[in-house]
């Protein structure tokens, strides 16, 4: 796991489960990250770095590292110039859909009830 205050003694303690998620998921972007990668499957660093108004290059560097190291994204180095980089979800980043989703639906319900989604994922055609 990526090194953070987190992962002090006294602070694991108190609650390992949430503490360990916690020392994952600390930094202001992780989540956003994991969100995008999970919606559009495939992101590039300059993708992300548009989405995420406002993120410098260097920190979303270091988050995109963090989770990496941390197994919930899978980075892959394409040999051309320049080179391409993408982001996926690893079977472990793709186990946390479920509560990014459940996440997503709270905040809408309890914080943001005006909020049109625009990430839902439009419905297979009815066939004839």
């Amino acid at each position: 796991m990526a090194e953070n205050k987190f992962q002090a003694p006294d602070t694991m303690a108190r609650c390992v489960p949430m503490s360990a998620l916690q020392s994952v998921l600390s930094g202001k972007w992780k989540l956003l990250i994991l969100w995008y990668v999970a919606f559009y499957k495939v992101q590039r660093f300059g993708e992300l770095q548009r989405r995420l108004d406002g993120i410098t290059q260097s920190t979303l560097t270091k988050q995109l590292r963090e989770l990496e190291q941390d197994g919930f994204l899978r980075r892959e180095v394409y040999p051309e110039v320049p080179p391409r980089v993408e982001y996926t979800l690893t079977e472990l980043g793709g186990s946390f859909i479920p509560l990014l989703n459940a996440m997503v639906a709270w905040s809408q319900q309890h914080l943001t009830p005006d909020y049109v989604n625009p990430y839902v994922e439009a419905p297979a055609p009815e066939k004839p």
